[in-house]
This record gives structure tokens, C-alpha cells and sequence, in this order.
């Protein structure tokens, strides 16, 4: 989070899925309508509109694509990754861009959209989460949402029961964003009670 006053807060949704029509990008729109409903600044990210290279370990991260969303990811107060699910994980766009901002999301609390196309794989956010709490010191925020095609209504938008968890996470993501807010800037004072 930019700045220090814990009223304010920013969030960034990563919109990973890469197909025109997809599911989960559906669940980033609903995230992204519940936080301007509680009027909170929000960016929504769809790789789909970023020519990002494969992370090589040589010059990638020097991509202008690279830099301009290492600076997005850096000043949002928390990050909400919407994803498709592929073979029991997020997909390859996601994990690529985590692999070429790194950097950018330490110490943010994180939060993840699902959208899978069963109910086996429920667990899949949990290898992503392990890199940014070991790698990064994320805070990984402990709910998510995961839905399948079973969750979307005929016209193919989040059903309401989904709808409601997503504004669950959105909400718990503003609020771990400002309490660490609040925190940097006050170190020792107590809490606002």
C-alpha cells in the first residue's frame, strides 16, 4: 500500500486466464464490482492484455511489459489472483508472472478466484500460496474462492452463493490490507479500538 493513512486502501486483481471467454476472469469482474461498491481503489490486471516474455532468468525481467506491472503489483495494498485451474494448479500465465514481479508482492496479503472444471482440485491454489509465504512473506489470506461451471448461472456469470464469497474475500482483503497499514505505521502504539 502506498502512503501510510490505514483508511485508504488499494487492491490489485490478476486476471490470469488468457481465453476471451474465461470463467475466472468472470470471478476478477465480481471482485472488482464488490470493491467499487465499498469504494475501495482497485486495478484489474487481464494478462490477456499484456505481451509478457517466459521468465528466463536472463533479461526478462527487464520487459517494459515486466516493469509496468511490478509497479502495480508493488503499490497495491493486497492482491487478489483470479485462475483458471489446469492439471491441479494455477495456470502457466500465473505462475510466470509471479516468477518475473517476485519481488513486488512481498509482505502483501494474497487472495485467490478460482474457476476449475471439477471439484477434485480444490487444493490447487496451495503450491502458489507456499512460494509466496516462502519466498515472498505473502500473507496468504485463508479463504478463497473455488467454483466449477456448476457455479456460473445459464447467461454464464458467478451464480449469487459465489457472488457472496467473493465479496467475503474482497472484504477480508481490504481489511488485512489496512490492518497492515495501520501496523507500518504505527510499530509499537496500541490499536484503534
Amino acid at each position: 500500500m502506498t502512503g501510510t493513512d490505514p483508511s485508504q486502501s488499494s487492491v490489485v486483481i490478476l486476471s490470469c486466464s488468457l481465453n476471451p471467454k474465461s470463467q475466472s476472469h468472470k470471478l476478477a469482474l465480481a471482485a472488482q464490482a464488490c470493491l467499487r461498491v465499498r469504494e475501495v481503489s482497485v486495478a484489474l490486471v487481464d494478462l490477456a492484455e499484456h505481451d509478457l516474455p517466459l521468465c528466463d532468468g536472463v533479461g526478462s525481467v527487464d520487459h517494459p511489459s515486466v516493469k509496468t506491472l511490478a509497479g502495480i503489483i508493488d503499490a497495491a495494498g493486497a492482491i487478489l489472483v483470479s485462475s483458471p485451474v489446469y492439471n491441479y494448479d494455477l495456470n502457466a500465465a500465473a505462475k510466470n508472472l509471479m516468477e518475473l514481479t517476485g519481488a513486488s508482492w512481498t509482505d502483501k496479503p494474497v487472495g485467490f478466484l478460482c474457476a476449475a472444471g471439477g471439484r477434485a482440485s480444490y487444493m490447487s491454489p496451495i503450491g502458489f500460496a507456499n512460494s509466496l509465504m516462502f519466498d515472498f512473506r505473502c500473507l496468504i489470506i485463508p479463504r478463497f474462492v473455488y467454483c466449477t461451471q456448476d457455479d456460473f448461472t445459464e447467461a454464464g456469470e458467478p451464480g449469487s452463493e459465489i457472488r457472496a464469497r467473493v465479496d467475503q474475500l474482497a472484504a477480508t482483503a481490504v481489511d488485512l490490507s489496512r490492518a497492515l497499514a495501520w501496523v507500518r505505521a504505527n510499530g509499537d502504539s496500541d490499536p484503534p479500538r
